[in-house]
């Protein structure tokens, strides 16, 4: 991951390499938040470990690229670590780390628009081990003579041309697998807006990719 702030020490935990979880993984998040708020800089890095992945991935399927969703997320453990001394614990830590990912990648997106975001290295990112974001397209079959590779380059262009706040919602709903619920808390709306926004961006991604459904 592209480091920008080689001497924070946030930016040195999202980059170390930690290896496989320790038995420490069973310890709550907010224990471990107690911790490195009280300098324990291996509690931060506990957290990291749980989180990176997840971050990435969501900044990634909103920028689809590669090298701008890895500096979002080295730029969200940053601003999360700077910030943490005000986290109160009155949402999740998953929550208000998903908060931080999600403002940050669409203030990105805001000041970025217009750019070609999609490069020829990240086509295939992940496009064998992502069955889950083949079908949130529909319910229906994508034709056989459809490479996987291609449906993913299709569905990552389509994603761009939705809103940011559409797009995130189909993100974490339908890649990332989270409740309704969890994703109003993130996004910082009710349910009844996340429902309506899913249902509204699965609408527009059909369309979309009406010519490779059957």
């Amino acid at each position: 991951m592209p480091n920008r702030a080689p001497n924070h020490p946030a930016a040195n935990a999202v980059n170390k390499d930690v290896g496989a979880p320790e038995p420490e993984q069973a310890i709550d998040d907010l224990v471990l938040v107690r911790r490195a708020q009280a300098g324990e800089l291996e509690a931060f890095e506990e957290l990291v470990r749980r989180y990176q992945e997840r971050i990435y991935a969501t900044i990634y399927h909103m920028t689809a690229n590669h090298e701008d969703a890895c500096d979002l997320a080295q730029e969200t453990f940053i601003k999360a670590y700077d910030a943490l001394r005000t986290f109160k614990g009155e949402s999740s830590f998953f929550t208000w780390l998903y908060r931080i990912a999600v403002n940050k990648t669409i203030n990105f997106l805001k000041q970025h628009r217009g750019r070609i975001q999609m490069s020829l290295n990240d086509l295939d990112f992940n496009a064998e081990h992502d069955p889950e974001i083949v079908a949130l397209i529909s319910e229906k079959t994508p034709r056989r003579e459809v490479n996987l590779v291609e449906l993913q380059q299709r569905l990552n262009e389509a994603l761009q041309k939705l809103s940011e706040n559409h797009r995130l919602v189909v993100i974490l709903h339908d890649v990332q697998g989270l409740p309704h619920e969890e994703i109003a808390r993130i996004m910082d709306c009710n349910v009844g807006t996340v429902r309506s926004r899913l249902f509204y961006a699965r609408q527009q991604l059909q369309a979309l990719l009406s010519d490779y459904l059957k």
